[in-house]
């Protein structure tokens, strides 16, 4: 299944859940942390846990959920009260390092067991860029656990835990300490084998802006991106999908290789190609199946 585009919806909110599904998202992200207030933390809990049990068959999107960070006492809480439940993922924030997505693991592969599940059928998508420390374990991931599905970074608490006063430039364009950030999560992925998804882009109504920086992310590497609202999910789906003339390109270098098998290197329209564009190539074609 195609992960392009990720939605968070508040696990609080009655009337967002009930549309989440109708937003066209490839996976919608049901927010136990940020989004949710303290004394509304139970009652979010508990209406996440409903919506993913009154959903066991999920043909239009997967169902994930952010818990609170794995170091305070409400994570626990948050995973008891959701995995039999059965959600497709957990989304982890404020990832310090590989070591704190394998001590999940390690808690989800006993959830699993005690409630009757399939073993490691909950994946991990870590928000690994959210704290200083973070961003010197980015080269670790590829060990940490077979349920790792990808990365994704996040720039706001970042940037409070530094004491920044903003990431992103009057145009909208990362600072430099940003895009570092941004390219690490990028070659972590890339080092761990895993999807790499980019964060949020939170100028609701810039959908121009929007559709730059998927364009911009797609190009980079990134397979996917991260939502705050329902107009956003179509922009991102369509930034992330390969337009017809890369589709076509694509099926140009494959065809190529595939009539000159055993050939490291060959000529298209005056250009050199070896086997890195036929991989890539193929990840196009793979994209789009």
């Amino acid at each position: 299944m195609k992960l392009r585009s990720f939605l968070f919806v508040p696990g609080d909110s009655e009337r967002k859940l009930a549309r989440s599904l109708d937003a066209d998202a490839d996976a919608l992200i049901f927010d136990l942390e940020d989004a949710v207030a303290p004394e509304r933390k139970a009652v979010a809990r508990q209406m996440v846990g409903e919506f993913l049990r009154a959903h066991p068959q999920r043909p239009r999107a997967q169902l994930w959920v952010r818990i609170n960070p794995l170091e305070c006492a409400e994570a626990e809480v948050d995973l008891e009260a959701v995995i039999a439940a059965r959600p497709d993922g957990i989304v982890q924030p404020k990832t310090r390092s590989p070591g704190d997505v394998s001590r999940l693991a390690l808690r989800l592969d006993e959830l699993e067991a005690g409630h009757g599940l399939e073993a490691g059928r909950t994946r991990i998508l870590p928000v690994a860029t959210e704290t200083p420390q973070a961003l010197f374990a980015m080269g670790g991931y590829a060990a940490c656990s077979a349920r790792l599905m990808g990365l994704t970074w996040g720039a706001e608490d970042l940037s409070s835990a530094i004491g920044a006063s903003a990431s992103r430039e009057p145009d909208g364009r990362w600072t430099s300490p940003y895009q570092l950030v941004r390219s690490l999560c990028l070659f972590g992925a890339a080092a761990a084998g895993v999807a790499a998804i980019d964060t949020v882009y939170v100028a609701l109504r810039d959908h121009a802006g929007l559709r730059a920086e998927c364009a911009e992310a797609s190009r980079d590497g990134f397979v996917g991106k991260l939502a705050i609202h329902p107009d956003q999910v179509a922009i991102i789906n369509e930034g992330f999908a390969p337009s017809s003339a890369e589709l076509a390109q694509a099926t140009r270098v494959v065809d190529l290789f595939a009539a000159n098998p055993g050939a490291a290197a060959l000529s298209l329209d005056g250009r050199m190609l070896d086997i890195p564009h036929l991989r890539q190539a193929q990840r196009i074609l793979a994209r789009a199946r």
